[in-house]
């Protein structure tokens, strides 16, 4: 098809636009061949006539369907003005920074933080195919990431665009990707010194600019290294051309660099007071852009964080320290100002050269010289020679430079170094990030030397696109045509070859008195007319233009020759060499230079020689080692695999999401996305998998070509049939190759034939309507017409002759008829009358049968139910009686049991009173002797005070006594000595206040002491008190406990006596066991007296009960009974015949006397009615009978088994001759209780005897009576009624006789147990000898077996323990625990069987009071448990079963813990099960704390199992056929297409659901686990599922929409299927709901916006934005969301304080409970299976 047929009309072009760049415009009229004009429509509805050439037309516009894809290269026409547009679309209005185009990630500066970077992020495109997910740095990380562990080759990530773009910031969550998803195992925590490497480099080498706040001003190529495993080992990183003259120069509005202004912010901190700093406006190299401050920046704040870094990377103080010395010099050496001295001479001001020469460790006067004056050194002499002013300051500035750089190449390299690794490197990923293509209005050697690296990157990128697509090409087998592609090696070859632009450089600067201009001149010598590439300026002579592949760029000359230099006097380097301070001293020592590593890579070779000169100078310029390190770094991006991101900057005002189309379009050209969309669209851009095209494009086939099996050949057939030019596509094995502007062709076909297809149905409709409102309309005018002529005909019609004959007519027609009707009325009158007395006296004849025979039923009735009522009173009151007897017989027993257990507990209590009662007569002896002693020292301290206060009073009597005497001669003297006795005097006072002074001191001593000895005493005293008190009442206690325990023994001994009332009671119940054989004789009479009765009846009737008779068959009854029954048949069966027999004749009787006045068919119908009766009476009886055989039968085979017993204890006697004498008391206590047992039974022969004797005396009694009542009817009535009775009392006398037998059962299982007990001594006493142990065992092995032959009502009766050996612990743990397979485990046996074998033998070591042995097999369990689940860490089934026990183990020790609450759904026998002597509850938290640590890993397993097949199965899976949502793609989802035969579906979730339920069920987890479980499965297929929609605008459609609400009822179908509706699990599937919803909705109105606001409340407004801003249509049939639709609904959420995370928690755990469920298990029944090998334990 030829691109001329295109230009129809509606269809869009693109025309060019001074302001929008490019603008859109619709075709008014069809395009022909020669047409000059082109008839246009715009936007604004103006129209115009574009002139066109032939040959360029203007560029056409792709559909809206392909607008704003993740793919440039999906865009069915590859134009710069579409590749604009689908940006714009992506940027500003669907708010999306990342686009793919081609194997370039393109990224928009948002300037606005975006939730699109957490960790959830990462862990959601880890793993993930690039092309399935929306584009994002991290996918093209995980992609580097993945080529390197799948190829085991090196990868590099090339960041590039100019300054504000947000190369730093890419770089850095590259960085960010490759540290989370690598993290290794080690504790070096590698990454994060990766990571922090990061602030510091920025804070040394990163600046504001005027379009960047963060700018970097340098190059950096950061190099990961990874081990074997693919975990990060460490990292180094390549730093390119600093910017040093930002350190003495900034523009305005910038800063230097941020490491400076961070130092002057923390200046008054007192580690930074030796720098002696300021402020940064104080000092020249801080205050020069007038801009020191950053808004929303903290200086002091990032000041902190970088020393954090630094500590993280190993840094001591000291170095950062040493940093922050020679930082604060370059600011003090920036101040030092240089004054003019005349006009040749110049001098230097101390104030700020001191601090430098201090801080740096110089002296200040050489420093001072050589900063004014140089030394020039001739062949001949050495001459200084003082320096200009200018000529000082800009030495000062480039020993500032200098120094700065060598202090950031020695922090680049500190760093290295603490990023290095022992091991050895397996691979690496690189990262560069690189100042992109520059041209400023003045561009100068940096601009120069950046140009020229985005050159070399270029040929590289361009390179590597052309190798790609040969590949691709090839790998299709597609015919390959030589591409056309730009080749900028003539511009590295001006710039690098042989007297070239830097050989030129470098040549001029090693001239003594070399200048830029000079340099300019043979610039234009070399170059001007002989290479198009270089141009000079029509108004300028400073300045030269080189053509670059992005746009031509102007150069000032100016500076070049100084900044290639870069040079520094020889005498400044000297001091500075000789610095006492080490690292300044370092900086300039001469070092070697380092040789490249990857010297055997590929190289990319000039194509003119480049000449390498070996002179030093040369070599030591800035553009030289530029280019040597530009040569290394291209060494290793062509040893690697590339991916490149390209940072766009949507406009310079840093507005949020604002899209300046002139600066997009100028970066787009320069980083080389539209070379690369240049290069796709010469070939076949388009490229769609056969799948991908049948399923887009089957609208467009015929019948005969879907027929065809083989979609492959469909696909070229419909190609050559709809698009005629071959040359347009290509077949390739796996895909079809389109050329430019073919799918949008074929797009318009499809949506053609929509557009038909829809105009075919909206004809039909349409037509359908119309036809429908024409039969409507037909209807009501034939309506309207009918009326019309009938109206008509009427009025025609009309006449008075007419109207005459009418109504003569009339009146015939009434008289006629009224007499024909009268007769007819007189006809029917009477038949009706007739006809009613017949019907009204047939009713009443019959209203009066139904009411006779109502009458009669009623009377029939009564009898009946008086009968039944009196029948169900008697049997009521017959078992009630018998369970009140029972039941207080119990109550007594009970009573007496439990008042015995009182007795002996008051008896303890009054041991332990009377024990008390003597500790405190102790306590109160030794309070006795106690006061005794204090008493003592009372007085001892009475009398040593009367003592001291006597010698005291003598002492000062005797003081008195010697003052008199001293005055008597003093007096006497008194004129001799004067001065003697007055200094006497003055010594005596002294003497006597002192004196005075003691004894005052000991006076209140003594008070003191006699306070705290009446305070002693006093409490003693108390306490004396105190104590005698309570003895009194200890003794009153003793008095009450006695007392009571009186009323008890009284109470005691009257129960007794009860007991022993009611057990004689019982005796006496078995002595009417006689009457049996007096009733049965009483029954022979009665049915004698009976048949003689009814022979004087009618023939009838006496026929009727002989029938009834005969029907009764003895015989048949024995045949019935068993064998075994037969045999023990004794007068008591035949008894029952009898009274059998009675009581059926006395039924005939009683229903023939009731029923005399009835007719004789009401009387067999009630007969038979009682015959079925007692045929149920009879097998009922005969089921007591055989009770009663099967009770004789267990009292003779216990009988049996105990004389068994008897006789085998003398064949022990002789096994074990050493312990006949231990044995032959057990023997004699055996043998007297067989005696007892036997005598009781012969007492009980003897009583049923004379029973029997009593009832034959009351049976002649019986006789005599019936033969006086034989002669009257009357008293025969009576009689029967007494043989009711009679029979009513023999039922009572057989269950009082079931009763006794009961009570021969327990004293037969008593004798057992006692004789249990007595084997249970003779085992203990013969494990006591070690030489017959062996003799020993056996003995109790056939004890065991004789014991199996239990009693039918009480199977052996064991413990609920399991007896083991201390030495068998860890064989019991091993086999139980660690070697058992769930697999044998969980079928046909109960739940948690492990768990409750454990607590089996924990009961036991709890039994025996052992602490140590509980607390070593608890311990052993425990470490066992989690032994085996860290060694299946992946096991799911595992996991689950011991999940499982674990729990069960939990519930088991709570249950049988005795507390209450746990109590409270035991039976009475799980009761006494529980523990008796230990409280296991701090093991019950251990195992609640494993058993969530087993829960965690279980649940980790599932969602390793389940997550990768949750987004295929639940979003790309189709589970609604016929609604397809592919659309077309782009290069990066063909490029990692996967063949998805084997693709998961939403079936492949429910089978793992289903298997995940079955398991746990299986394992017998608790319900309320397993709910748990399903919820947190059901939340991680909810979170994964909306976190991928989040990251796929491709998956935002209507259709996944309905998709995913489809696959959402499945998994609630799953719910209610397994009955977890009440789990809560669909609750978590909520925000996927409504975000299915969302997608389906209407979203254009008002009242559409504050729906989705009243709806999506699971949804927070982040999310509900981005789905939005992603809706995706997938025809042109949809709308696409406005932005000021998503601005309303903003508005409308912005009132909701919800989270600002877009993605969902994949990793929230819900908190697990575990239930309380009592095992209804009975331990007793526990059984071991032998597939255990747990055969050394024994049950007790």
């Amino acid at each position: 098809m030829a691109v001329a047929e295109l230009y129809t009309q509606y269809n869009r072009v693109w025309i060019p636009d001074p302001e929008e760049v490019w603008k859109s415009a619709e075709i008014a009229k069809d395009y022909k061949i020669g047409d000059k004009v082109l008839r246009l429509l715009l936007e604004d509805g103006t129209e115009m006539d574009y002139s066109v050439d032939p040959e360029s037309l203007p560029p056409l516009r792709n559909p809206d369907i392909l607008v704003g894809e993740n793919d440039l290269t999906a865009l069915s026409y590859l134009h710069e003005p579409a590749v604009l547009h689908n940006l714009r679309i992506r940027f500003a209005e669907s708010k999306l920074i990342y686009t793919y185009s081609g194997i370039i990630l393109v990224a928009m500066n948002p300037y606005k933080q975006l939730p699109i970077y957490g960790d959830a992020i990462i862990h959601a495109y880890s793993g993930q195919n690039m092309g399935d997910m929306d584009p994002h740095i991290f996918a093209v990380a995980e992609e580097a990431y993945k080529q390197m562990a799948r190829n085991n080759k090196n990868q590099s990530i090339i960041v590039s665009g100019e300054s504000g773009a947000g190369k730093t910031v890419s770089a850095r969550y590259a960085m960010r990707y490759f540290a989370t998803v690598s993290k290794s195992s080690s504790n070096a925590h590698v990454e994060d010194k990766v990571l922090a490497s990061n602030p510091i480099t920025e804070a040394v080498g990163n600046a504001k600019t005027t379009r960047n706040d963060n700018s970097s001003r340098f190059g950096k190529y950061t190099e990961i290294s990874f081990d074997e495993r693919n975990q990060i080992i460490g990292a180094n990183m390549r730093t390119y051309l600093l910017e040093k003259s930002r350190v003495v120069f900034q523009s305005e509005n910038e800063r230097n660099y941020h490491i400076f202004y961070q130092l002057c912010a923390s200046a008054q901190q007192s580690e930074f007071k030796h720098l002696k700093l300021a402020s940064a406006e104080e000092f020249n190299y801080t205050r020069m852009g007038g801009s020191t401050i950053i808004e929303g920046v903290n200086d002091r704040a990032d000041m902190i964080e970088t020393q954090k870094t630094f500590s993280l990377l190993g840094f001591k103080e000291d170095f950062q320290m040493d940093v922050f010395k020679i930082l604060a010099a370059i600011l003090h050496l920036g101040n030092v100002e240089i004054i003019a001295v005349g006009s040749e001479r110049s001098a230097e001001d101390d104030s700020h050269l001191k601090v430098f020469c201090e801080l740096l460790g110089l002296e200040s006067g050489k420093v001072a010289q050589w900063l004014c004056n140089r030394k020039i050194i001739t062949t001949s002499e050495t001459v200084v020679k003082p320096m200009t002013r200018p000529q000082a300051t800009n030495a000062r500035d480039a020993l500032a430079k200098k120094i700065y750089a060598h202090l950031f190449d020695f922090i680049v390299e500190r760093i290295n170094q603490a990023l290095q690794f022992s091991g050895k490197q397996h691979t690496f990923i690189g990262v560069l990030d690189i100042y992109g293509f520059e041209t400023f209005d003045v561009n100068s050697f940096e601009q120069f030397c950046i140009n020229y690296a985005n050159e070399k990157l270029q040929q590289q990128f361009n390179l590597h696109v052309f190798k790609l697509e040969q590949e691709e090409y090839m790998k299709e087998d597609i015919p390959w045509t030589l591409i056309d592609f730009y080749d900028n090696q003539p511009v590295i070859d001006l710039i690098e070859a042989k007297m070239g632009i830097l050989e030129l450089l470098d040549e001029e600067c090693l001239l003594p008195h070399g200048t830029d201009e000079n340099w300019l001149q043979k610039l234009y010598n070399n170059f001007i007319n002989k290479n198009s590439l270089f141009e000079k300026p029509r108004m300028s002579n400073t300045s030269f233009i080189i053509q670059h592949f992005a746009d031509k760029v102007e150069y000032k000359c100016e500076g070049f020759l100084e900044k290639n230099r870069d040079t520094v006097y020889d005498m400044l380097v000297e001091i500075l060499r000789a610095s006492k301070f080490h690292l300044c001293a370092n900086f300039f020592q001469e070092n070697p230079v380092l040789s490249s590593p990857f010297g055997s890579a590929i190289t990319v070779k000039s194509a003119k020689p480049v000449v390498k000169p070996n002179n030093k100078h040369f070599r030591s310029t800035v553009g030289s080692k530029f280019r040597s390190s530009l040569y290394l770094l291209m060494e290793t991006l062509n040893a690697t695999t590339p991916h490149y991101v390209r940072c766009i900057k949507p406009n310079d005002e840093k507005l949020p999401f604002e899209f300046d189309s002139k600066r997009i379009v100028q970066q787009l050209r320069a980083c080389g996305v539209l070379e690369t969309i240049r290069i796709s669209a010469q070939s076949y851009p388009s490229r769609w998998t056969y799948i991908e095209f049948y399923s887009r494009y089957g609208i467009l086939m015929t019948k005969q070509e879907l027929s065809f099996s083989d979609k492959k050949e469909v696909c070229k057939v419909v190609l050559h049939r709809l698009i005629q030019d071959s040359n347009q596509y290509q077949f390739g094995k796996t895909k079809i190759f389109f050329r430019a502007g073919q799918v949008a062709y074929l797009e318009k076909l499809r949506l053609d034939k929509l557009r038909q297809g829809c105009v075919v149905i909206q004809k039909h409709i349409r037509g359908w309507l119309q036809r429908k409102k024409f039969l409507r309309e037909r209807r009501a005018a034939l309506i309207i017409q009918q009326y019309f002529r009938g109206q008509q005909t009427v009025r025609k019609a009309v006449t008075a002759t007419a109207l005459k004959e009418a109504w003569a007519a009339i009146i015939i027609q009434k008289h006629c008829r009224g007499y024909l009707v009268r007769n007819l009325y007189q006809l029917i009158r009477v038949a009706t009358i007739t006809i009613q007395a017949y019907t009204r006296g047939f009713l009443a004849r019959r209203r009066y049968r139904k009411i006779l025979e109502e009458h009669k039923a009623v009377i029939l009735q009564k009898y009946a139910r008086a009968w039944l009522a009196r029948r169900r009173f008697q049997n009521i009151r017959r078992f009630v009686l018998n369970i009140q007897l029972t039941y207080r017989v119990q109550r007594l027993q009970k009573k007496l049991e439990d008042q015995n257990k009182e007795n002996h507990g008051l008896v303890e209590k009054l041991t332990s009173l009377a024990a008390l009662r003597a500790s405190d007569m102790e306590k109160i002896q030794k309070l006795e002797s106690e006061l005794d002693r204090a008493a003592t020292h009372r007085q001892n301290y009475e009398e040593k005070g009367k003592r001291y206060k006597a010698s005291m009073e003598e002492k000062l009597a005797k003081l008195q006594k010697h003052n008199s005497e001293l005055e008597m001669q003093k007096e006497q003297i008194q004129l001799k000595l004067q001065e003697k006795t007055e200094e006497l005097k003055e010594k005596m006072d002294d003497l006597t206040k002192q004196l005075f002074e003691d004894v005052q001191k000991e006076e209140r001593q003594r008070i003191l002491l006699e306070k705290s000895f009446e305070l002693k005493t006093r409490d003693y005293e108390e306490q004396i008190r105190t104590l005698k008190e309570e003895i009194k009442v200890l003794k009153d206690e003793k008095l009450h406990l006695q007392h009571q325990l009186e009323e008890e023994q009284a109470m005691s001994e009257g129960l007794k006596g009860e007991v022993a009332r009611l057990s004689k009671q019982a005796k006496t119940i078995s002595e009417f066991e006689k009457e049996i054989e007096l009733l049965q004789t009483q029954k022979i009479d009665v049915e004698k007296h009976v048949q003689s009765q009814k022979r004087e009846m009618r023939e009838k009737m006496s026929e009727i009960t002989k029938q009834l008779l005969e029907s009764y068959d003895v015989e048949d009854v024995r045949s019935r009974l068993s064998v075994e029954d037969l045999e023990h048949l004794n007068e008591d069966g035949e008894l029952w015949f009898a009274y059998e027999g009675l009581k059926k004749a006395t039924r005939v009787l009683e229903s023939h006397f009731q029923s005399q006045k009835d007719c004789y068919e009401k009387e067999i119908e009630a007969l038979n009615f009682k015959v079925v009766h007692l045929s149920q009476e009879i097998n009922h009886l005969q089921k007591l009978f055989r009770e009663e055989n099967d009770i004789n039968e267990s009292i003779r085979h216990e009988v049996t088994r105990l004389t068994s017993e008897n006789m085998m204890i003398p064949d022990f006697k002789q096994q074990i001759s050493e312990l006949e004498k231990q044995k032959q008391d057990l023997e004699i206590r055996l043998n007297e209780q067989t005696e007892n047992m036997k005598g009781k039974l012969e007492e009980l022969s003897n009583q049923l005897n004379r029973n029997r004797e009593e009832e034959g005396t009351q049976r002649k009694t019986i006789e005599a009576q019936n033969e006086i009542h034989t002669k009257e009817r009357e008293k025969l009535m009576d009689k029967i009624q007494e043989m009711q009775e009679a029979s009513e009392h023999l039922k009572k006398q057989f269950e009082t006789e079931s009763e006794v037998k009961s009570s021969f059962r327990q004293e037969a299982s008593r004798l057992t147990m006692e004789n249990r007990d007595l084997e249970e001594e003779l085992d203990m006493k013969d494990r006591v000898i070690k030489k017959l142990q062996d003799q020993v065992k056996t003995l109790t092995k056939t004890i065991e077996k004789t014991n199996d032959v239990r009693l039918s009502s009480g199977p052996k009766e064991y413990l609920g323990m399991l007896e083991y050996k201390r030495e068998d612990e860890a064989k019991l743990i091993q086999n139980l625990i660690i070697d058992l397979k769930p697999r044998g485990v969980v079928v046909n046996m109960i739940p948690g069987l492990p768990a409750h074998i454990l607590f089996m033998c924990v009961r036991y070591a709890d039994s025996l009071n052992d602490a140590n042995m509980l607390k070593s097999l608890m311990n052993s369990a425990i470490n066992g448990i989690k032994q085996v689940v860290k060694e299946h860490l992946e096991d799911f089934e595992l996991l689950s079963f011991w999940l499982s026990n674990t729990c069960h183990f939990l519930n088991c020790l709570k249950q049988y813990s005795g507390e209450e609450e746990f109590m409270k759904h035991n039976s009475p026998h799980q009761n006494k099960n529980c523990l008796n002597n230990f409280d296991l509850s701090e093991y019950r938290q251990i195992l609640s704390d494993v058993a969530i640590r087993i829960y965690h890993q279980f649940i980790i397993v599932m969602e390793n199992n389940i997550q990768p097949i949750i987004v295929p199965g639940m979003l790309e899976y189709e589970s609604l056929q016929g609604i397809s949502g592919l659309k077309p793609t782009g290069f990066r989802k063909r490029s990692s297409s996967i063949d998805d035969t084997d693709a998961y579906t939403m079936t492949s979730i429910l089978q793992q659901l289903s298997y995940f339920y079955s398991t746990m069920c299986q394992n017998g987890l608790d319900p309320e686990i397993v709910r748990q479980a399903v919820k947190q499965l059901f939340f991680l297929i909810g979170a994964v599922t909306l976190n991928s929609l989040f990251l796929r605008k491709d998956m935002c459609s209507c259709r996944k929409g309905m998709q995913i609400r489809c696959n959402i009822s499945y998994l609630e179908e799953w719910l209610k299927d397994k009955n977890l509706q009440n789990s809560l699990a669909k609750e978590t599937l909520e925000p996927l709901s409504q975000a299915a919803w969302l997608l389906q909705v209407k979203k254009t109105t008002d009242s559409d916006a504050k729906e989705i606001y009243e709806r999506c409340t699971s949804l927070s407004a982040v999310q509900i934005i981005k789905i939005l801003n992603s809706y995706t249509p997938i025809d042109d049939f949809e709308k696409r969301v406005t932005p000021s639709f998503v601005r309303k609904v903003q508005a409308l959420l912005n009132s909701r304080e919800d989270s600002s995370h877009l993605m969902l928690d994949t990793k929230y755990l819900f908190q697990v409970t575990f239930p309380f469920t009592p095992s209804p298990h009975a331990l007793e029944m526990i059984q071991i299976p032998s597939s255990f090998k747990l055969g050394f334990l024994n049950r007790l």
